[in-house]
């Protein structure tokens, strides 16, 4: 074996191929390499030849392609097939001689582009020691190799391990650079949400801001008229003869209805009326369980710890626990248990009150805390606007998460700051 049957030949690389495309997705440079693999097929001298080099195309064209073979395991798979045809090519076309050498630099390379550092060294050396397998079915005592044949061993070995370590270090830097460019994408989301719920907050303080200047009033205006119309159905009930059953009953049907009215006028008011927190340290499970208490709801609770002591206003904040609590039972089933839950979440402590029940209609989200919105027969839609006014109070927030048909999760973000300075 001499030096002069080492021959010279070009080192194919492998396509450039991405995880995320499709088989649709066919872009001119993906042309390039389908031209080349089908020129050396062309080349090939017999049809075996032929169908290895076949084979080691289709299966670099189809990397990035198929799911599968992008995780782990399939790529581990797939560069140990295609070093198994590499094997096959070189020991048909003359062993350590043969002119398709480089084609072990396909399952090398991808290795290296995909994959860790630890799985490069593996496969590359894997491929060199397959390369160098073939000193094996030589026949000693009829051949000898000269010391240019070993350098010429020697470099290509070198350099396939090189030209792997390469790779791998320019493929380890764009996927660092890819994760940060993802995070960067993820926290980008986090911020465009976070200030799309900001908004929604803003827009709907500034409605209930002037539908409580408006309520108030209103309010007022009616109290007088409703109070006239009250005493005058007094009167006319202890003036009207008692066989005259039907102008009683009438007379007591206008006490009722103007008692309602003036429920709903002093929910009005309710909501009209500036707030002003008297915010202290209390413990925020037992403002729960007592608004659970007056609800007459079972919970399932699911207290963290690290939430306890927050500052707020006990008697406003029972007020909005009662209210959530009561709608979460309406929701439900008869004597279905409500979800409690409190954890931290950054700055805030969040309180999730889950139900099983109806559920809210996807368009309707948005609105559920403006006054007036109600599915409700004979409801106000006033009880979510003055939890959401008393929750903006103490400088927190509330959101909904709802499917219809399986319930609704109402969250209430409260600050923990003096509750953390306090501790």
């Amino acid at each position: 074996m001499t030096s002069s049957s080492f021959h010279d030949t070009p080192v194919l690389m492998p396509p450039e191929q991405t995880a995320d495309r499709h088989w649709y997705s066919i872009r001119i440079q993906d042309l390039f390499p389908l031209l080349m693999f089908a020129a050396l097929i062309f080349l090939a001298h017999n049809w075996l030849e032929r169908g290895f080099l076949a084979s080691l195309g289709v299966l670099q064209m189809v990397e990035g392609r198929i799911a599968w073979l992008s995780s782990p395991r399939g790529r581990a798979i797939s560069v140990l097939v295609q070093l198994f045809i590499c094997y096959l090519l070189l020991g048909w076309t003359a062993t350590l001689s043969s002119e398709y050498f480089p084609v072990l630099l396909l399952p090398v390379l991808s290795t290296a582009s995909y994959m860790g550092f630890g799985s490069t060294v593996l496969f590359s050396s894997a491929a060199i020691g397959a390369y160098l397998s073939f000193l094996l079915y030589i026949d000693w005592s009829q051949m000898t190799i000269d010391p240019e044949s070993v350098h010429t061993l020697e470099v290509r070995c070198l350099v396939l391990g090189l030209a792997a370590v390469l790779v791998n270090t320019l493929g380890e830097a764009k996927r660092l650079e890819s994760a940060r460019y993802k995070k960067a994408a993820e926290q980008l989301a986090i911020a465009n949400k976070n200030l799309v719920d900001a908004e929604a907050a803003v827009r709907r303080s500034e409605r209930l801001a002037a539908l409580g200047q408006l309520s108030a009033g209103l309010a007022h205006e009616l109290r007088n008229p409703l109070g006239s119309i009250r005493g005058s159905a007094e009167l006319l009930t202890r003036s009207t003869a008692a066989e005259n059953a039907v102008a009683r009953e009438l007379a007591v049907i206008i006490s009722e209805e103007v008692d309602r009215t003036n429920l709903l006028v002093t929910r009005f008011l309710d909501f009209a009326r500036p707030l002003e927190p008297r915010l202290e340290s209390a413990d925020i499970t037992a403002v729960i369980e007592r608004a659970a208490k007056y609800a007459k709801v079972s919970l399932v609770r699911q207290y963290s710890p690290e939430v306890k002591i927050l500052p707020v206003d006990p008697a406003l904040m029972e007020q909005v626990f009662l209210n959530l609590l009561t709608n979460a039972a309406q929701a439900s089933a008869p004597d279905a248990a409500i979800t409690v839950s409190t954890r931290v979440a950054g700055t805030d402590a969040e309180i999730s009150i889950t139900d099983h029940g109806c559920g809210i209609p996807r368009d309707q989200i948005e609105t559920i805390f403006n006054p007036f919105v109600t599915n409700k027969q004979g409801g106000t839609g006033l009880g979510l606007a003055i939890v959401a006014k008393i929750v903006d109070g103490h400088g927190g927030r509330m959101s909904v998460e709802s499917e219809p048909g399986k319930g609704s999760t109402f969250r209430t973000y409260l600050p923990l700051v003096i509750a953390n300075s306090a501790k």
